[in-house]
């Protein structure tokens, strides 16, 4: 089985394991401050992140997702524009990662319904993780027992009242999560069972199984807080197991099925230094009609990516296809259509 896994993959993904697991060693005072209660949801995430390593560094190996990788980080890093790239970085950062508004080009409720989801499991992710490795833990104030210490890192972080908003609204940070993904979910779900364009499309394992993980992933915690505070710990052993289950499945879940473009996006930025340079630099020009019509740069670019997938289009006078463009494309094909039933004439 091992000589079947792409060897890149399988050194970057050992090595992001390993590092994970000495920052857990290291980060939680060399596992004083681990809970053994956790170490399922621990060996979970040691796996995802191998998964998605592997499956990351396997993605970034194909010839057409390597090019734009390549070239990504050149036109970024470009010392002549790099102030300039790094306000657009930012730029990028804020409107499509943070505010996610390429969504809300195309449908407003489809964006609340993304934003709501994003950033609940975004924070939650930031809440969860710490805790679990033991980087973060809450103890009780030896001064005044009142008050909590946040523990950053074995170092006192700040203390507060236990009873007090600021309080409250630190131990439900996940419930506000929570309820935040499940808005999402609904919103989502109601446009999958409405919309006759999502419905064309959709499938079960890529559409609507991520959202039924994170709705019982979602669900199964909040019942946690609700046996807690309004059924006196009635089932929450039960609960618990439930909501453990539910969160390990999806850890693992992570590097096979939809999830995984969570970690594709933020590679997507580099494609718009693409598109800026090629708007900006020489123009390609066809070589039936001489009218530019793409980038020089993505024109080259797809040549080189052709051949490295045996691809090599040329016709007999040694014209590459992609130096022809779309519409004499269609045109030629049409001719040669017109050839192939015995017509003639000239488009």
């Amino acid at each position: 089985m091992l000589s079947q896994m792409d060897s890149k993959g399988l050194r970057n993904g050992v090595v992001a394991v390993i590092l994970l697991i000495a920052a857990i060693y290291l980060g939680s005072g060399r596992l004083t401050r681990f809970d053994p209660a956790l170490i399922a949801y621990t060996s979970a995430t040691i796996f995802a992140t191998f998964g998605i390593v592997y499956r990351y560094s396997v993605w970034l190996q194909k010839p057409p997702t390597a090019m734009y990788w390549r070239r990504g980080w050149q036109l970024m890093l470009r010392p002549s524009h790099l102030l300039r790239n790094a306000i657009q970085l930012i730029n990028l950062l804020v409107n499509n990662i943070a505010l996610q508004r390429f969504i809300g080009y195309r449908d407003h409720k489809r964006w609340l319904a993304h934003f709501l989801m994003s950033w609940g499991c975004m924070v939650a992710v930031a809440v969860t993780f710490p805790l679990v490795f033991g980087w973060i833990h809450f103890e009780a104030d030896p001064a005044d027992p009142s008050f909590y210490l946040a523990m950053v890192l074995g170092k006192s972080a700040g203390r507060f009242p236990a009873y007090s908003l600021v309080g409250w609204i630190t131990f439900h940070m996940l419930d506000f999560c929570a309820v935040a993904i499940v808005i999402g979910m609904a919103i989502a779900m109601k446009r999958r069972m409405s919309d006759k364009g999502a419905m064309s499309v959709q499938t079960f394992t890529m559409d609507f199984l991520p959202l039924i993980m994170l709705f019982a992933v979602c669900v199964t915690g909040l019942m946690l807080t609700v046996s807690a505070i309004w059924m006196h710990g009635h089932s929450y052993s039960f609960i618990a197991l439930l909501h453990a289950f539910s969160v390990i499945i999806t850890l693992i879940y992570l590097p096979f099925g939809k999830f995984f473009h969570i970690f594709q996006r933020p590679a997507n930025l580099g494609v718009q230094f693409y598109k800026d340079e090629g708007r900006v630099g020489e123009q390609a020009v066809c070589a039936r009609c001489q009218t530019p019509f793409a980038s020089l740069m993505h024109v080259e670019d797809l040549k080189v990516v052709m051949e490295q997938l045996g691809l090599e289009p040329q016709f007999e006078d040694g014209t590459h296809y992609q130096d022809i463009c779309p519409a004499c494309r269609r045109k030629m094909l049409a001719l040669n259509q017109l050839e192939a039933i015995g017509g003639s004439g000239y488009l």
